[in-house]
């Protein structure tokens, strides 16, 4: 019978603001750990700019990254991991996004999301955006979009072991 310890893994919650470092800082933390390393990307290249974005990223990985995009089905991807392996989930405001255009049931699918990530398997880093410490949005469906996200980042960092706040490239710690 296998120990059901040996594969406790832990989850660790990196957010800040737009570049605060926070995908270049969890890389060096997923990185520390023994190759392969999975990347669960969850952006969609709906543009050029979108694209650029997408290939920067990508040209910061080297060998023994296995990219998985899942710009819906986050919980599904990371619950077809291997146990043991770590990955880097970037990001959850982008998945958020892709819920809230399709119109889907974004509470349930946040809760779905939220219970995976109570049961790591692995060392496994996520990254989100702080987007509550600016200013109201004017308009409906970007206030939707800030209290979906802040109410999901409340959800994972009640979760996760280890939050890092990032600020100019800093991490500073929060849990």
């Amino acid at each position: 019978m296998a120990d059901p310890v040996a594969h406790k893994g832990t989850l660790t919650f990196l957010i800040g603001g737009s570049r605060s470092g926070k995908s270049g800082h969890a890389e060096t933390l997923v990185t520390a750990h023994p190759a392969p390393w999975s990347y669960i990307a969850t952006a969609q290249a709906y543009d050029d700019e979108m694209r650029e974005r997408i290939a920067l990223h990508r040209s910061r990985r080297g060998e023994g990254w296995m990219t998985i995009d899942a710009p819906l089905d986050l919980a599904g991807a990371i619950e077809a991991l291997p146990d043991g392996q770590p990955v880097l989930v970037d990001c959850l405001t982008l998945w958020l996004t892709n819920h809230m255009l399709a119109e889907h049931d974004v509470e349930a699918e946040c809760r779905r999301l939220a219970d995976v990530l109570s049961r790591p398997r692995g060392p496994w880093f996520v990254v989100s955006n702080e987007v509550g410490q600016g200013i109201v949005p004017d308009n409906a469906l970007a206030r939707r979009f800030r209290d979906a996200a802040g109410r999901l980042n409340q959800q994972v960092a009640a979760v996760a072991e280890t939050v890092l706040l990032m600020v100019a490239g800093l991490p500073l710690k929060v849990k």
